[in-house]
C-alpha cells in the first residue's frame, strides 16, 4: 500500500481544513486508515481512525467534536475534516494503514505503510 496525502495548508484560527489520503494497492479495502500528527518538537500523536467498513472511528480527545474522519472504498481514499482548527492543531499530518486484524488503532508501531504527511498550519 502506498499512500498520498494533501490538503495541508496555512489557515486562521476558527477554519477548516479537509485532508485527504489516497491509497494504491487493493488491500486498502481491508486496511483500517489512520490519521496521526507530529508538532515541531513533539511526538508522533494519535488523531483519529477508520475501520475497514467505516463501522467504526475513533478519536483524540483534543480533537474529538472538531474532526471527523471517513473514508470511500471505491475511490481508495481516507479523508480528515477538520472543522473549529486551533493553532495547537498545527503539525505535520500523516495518513497511515494497518492490515493488523484486529487492529489496533491508536498504536502507531501498528501501523506498517505512511504517507509522506500534509503540513497544517493554524495561526492565531
Amino acid at each position: 500500500v502506498q499512500l498520498q496525502a494533501s490538503g495541508g495548508g496555512l489557515v486562521q484560527a476558527g477554519d477548516s481544513l479537509m485532508l485527504s489520503c489516497v491509497a494504491s494497492g487493493r488491500t486498502f479495502r481491508s486496511s483500517a486508515m489512520g490519521w496521526f500528527r507530529q508538532a515541531p518538537g513533539k511526538q508522533r500523536e494519535f488523531v483519529s481512525a477508520i475501520s475497514w467498513s467505516s463501522g467504526n472511528t475513533y478519536y483524540a480527545d483534543s480533537v474529538k467534536g472538531r474532526f471527523t474522519i471517513s473514508r470511500d472504498n471505491a475511490k481508495n481514499t481516507v479523508y480528515l475534516q477538520m472543522n473549529s482548527l486551533k493553532p495547537e492543531d498545527t503539525a505535520v499530518y500523516y495518513c497511515a494503514a494497518q492490515l493488523r486484524f484486529p487492529p489496533s488503532y491508536y498504536n502507531a508501531l501498528e501501523y506498517a505503510y505512511w504517507g509522506q504527511g500534509t503540513l497544517v498550519t493554524v495561526s492565531s
